[in-house]
């Protein structure tokens, strides 16, 4: 991985390159549809203010060379889902193409299965994004399915693939 990078929680600070970087069609284009576009100062300061109640923590900045580059973190769920957490992540355009991603999923799948009682985490994936998969991949996560026209982007149906990665802590043999 990257010794460049690494992740700490999302400070105020954070707050108008969160916007500069996030406020980009080609990163929005692969993330959900609540994230607004245009994303606005106030957006960023608000993802902020949201993300500093959380406990555990759940919330990163990926920083590359110590600059802000990004975002990663994981939800936990509820109900039968409980021991699972949704992970997700975007980068700044300039910042793509240097293995930056990688590095900062693996370092929240590894805070994730180290400080919580987290025991699978998971994601999906519009089809078209190969660079996310690739980055899953390198990770450890295994595509588990496809959900067939499973998502609505910019008005086209799109196929999603299901990635998933069990904690070793829990699931030493599989």
């Amino acid at each position: 991985m990257n010794p460049k990078v690494s992740i700490r929680h999302l400070l105020k600070s954070d707050a108008e390159l969160l916007a500069k970087y996030i406020n980009n069609k080609k990163i929005w284009d692969n993330l959900r549809d609540y994230i607004p576009h245009p994303y606005s100062l106030e957006d960023a300061q608000n993802h902020i203010d949201s993300t500093q109640v959380k406990d555990p923590k759940t919330d990163f900045a990926i920083l590359f060379e110590n600059e802000f580059a990004g975002l990663v973190g994981f939800n936990m769920q509820t109900d039968v889902y409980r021991h699972s957490a949704e992970i997700g992540y975007w980068l700044g355009e300039p910042f793509w193409g240097k293995g930056i991603t990688s590095s900062a999923v693996k370092l929240v799948v590894d805070h994730a299965f180290n400080v919580t009682e987290v025991k699978r985490l998971y994601t999906s994936v519009f089809d078209f994004n190969k660079a996310s998969c690739k980055v899953l991949e390198k990770v450890g996560f295994i595509a588990e399915g496809v959900g067939k026209k499973s998502v609505i982007k910019n008005g086209v149906y799109l196929d999603e693939i299901r990635y998933g990665l069990l904690n070793p802590k829990f699931f030493p043999s599989t």
